[in-house]
């Protein structure tokens, strides 16, 4: 969301779980994991009284700040995550199979029904359509189902207190303790991701300061409850306030003529002409006017789109190209639109995602459980390669291949 916003989320702690193989389950509790229970930390506890002073002077009250740190605590579970932090570099295809799933869809176009009329009232308010602030939610915390149970004020501090990015967790502690001081929630029901993200649509606390919204008008902008309306409601206001275009697409898939000059493609080269260079609409029809850039995440030989300025105000949620594009895909998907229509092209091993879904499904079948059958190899699947490999004897590599799936068939 903010410019620090992009590695935080929610959604990207499910991306993390994916890499292991499989569709993530439900989000942990920190009482299933020691490592998120508090622990004695002398060091931390030095921390906490030190920056009691600092959040007294920025107008904080000492009862907030008491209760507050009352049952928080340094959990160790947090800075491992930290640092064990990695950025996956996905491919758009590996992407799209976690995040617009057929099941997501599913559940997805299940949801903008029934919350059809309060999306509508958001969409009224604040120009943003109802499938995109919908795909947001599903991207961000599958829908509320991962909303996240950490304590955000003892997340925060212990990241604070750990020092890698403390300036950056300091800010977002002293906002939290801001959202407690102003009744949003209260200290138990303060909780989010083990970074801090937190609610239906995993805002850190110095984004939801700034852009949460109380929808109703209770003196309230509560995104934790099961209630998802002001998370909803905030998702769309913050678009709305980072430029969304009333009325304008995001983006659609294209297909390019033959001999295509892919040196056009690009963010930064923006035109309005594609229409004249022979850039189609993948499902018919004329192209939306304005202004647009071909993005080509695969390369030449995979799906085309042209990304227009609404395209820009959905990576200020995350700056990732793939999640621009899985917004905006899911979206399509929830207003009923159907598969991409390009294809992808094998992956570096030669294995298409049908090939790697076979690959899954017969290590399954065999008794080597790879977590899933969604075509992204993950460390779960890796595993299984390598547990066959040893049983049948082969060099043991882990890695998938034409020649085992053949193995396999």
């Amino acid at each position: 969301m903010t410019p620090s916003r992009r590695t935080f989320t929610l959604g990207a702690a499910a991306l993390w779980l994916t890499s292991c193989g499989g569709t993530p389950g439900p989000a942990l509790l920190p009482a299933e994991d020691p490592t998120l229970r508090p622990a004695p930390n002398p060091g931390w506890d030095a921390w906490v009284a030190a920056f009691r002073s600092r959040a007294l002077a920025s107008g904080i009250s000492a009862s907030v700040f008491d209760s507050a740190f009352a049952r928080a605590g340094f959990l160790p579970g947090v800075v491992e995550r930290d640092r064990k932090q990695t950025e996956f570099s996905r491919t758009l295809e590996d992407y799209l199979a976690i995040t617009a799933s057929e099941d997501k869809v599913a559940t997805g176009r299940a949801e903008l029904r029934a919350n059809a009329g309060l999306l509508a009232e958001i969409e009224a308010r604040y120009g943003v359509p109802a499938r995109v602030t919908c795909a947001v939610w599903g991207m961000e915390s599958n829908y509320g189902a991962r909303r996240g149970a950490i304590p955000v004020i003892s997340a925060c501090s212990t990241l604070a207190y750990d020092g890698r990015r403390g300036a950056f967790f300091e800010s977002q502690l002293l906002a939290a303790l801001k959202i407690l001081q102003r009744g949003d929630t209260t200290p138990e029901r303060l909780v989010g991701s083990w970074a801090g993200a937190m609610g239906h649509t995993q805002f850190i606390p110095t984004t939801y300061q700034a852009y949460a919204v109380d929808f109703r008008g209770d003196g309230r902008r509560d995104i934790w409850s099961e209630d998802p309306t002001d998370a909803l409601a905030s998702a769309a206001a913050y678009l709305s306030r980072s430029g969304w275009q009333r009325g304008a697409p995001w983006g659609q898939e294209v297909v390019l003529p033959a001999g295509f000059n892919t040196a056009l493609a690009g963010r930064g080269r923006r035109r309005s002409d594609w229409s004249s260079l022979g850039v189609r609409s993948a499902t018919g029809g004329a192209l939306p006017g304005g202004s647009a850039a071909l993005l080509l995440p695969q390369g030449p030989n995979g799906p085309a789109f042209l990304a227009y300025p609404n395209f820009d105000v959905i990576l200020r949620y995350n700056n990732s190209v793939n999640y621009g594009i899985g917004v905006g895909y899911l979206s399509d998907r929830l207003a009923g639109a159907g598969a991409l229509r390009g294809r992808f092209p094998p992956d570096a091993n030669g294995l298409t995602i049908d090939d790697r879904r076979d690959l899954q499904r017969r290590l399954s079948a065999a008794g080597f459980d790879t977590g899933g059958n969604d075509g992204v190899i993950g460390s779960k699947t890796e595993a299984a390669i390598r547990a066959y490999e040893t049983r049948a004897g082969l060099p043991v590599t882990g890695r998938p291949s034409p020649e085992l799936l053949a193995r396999l068939r």
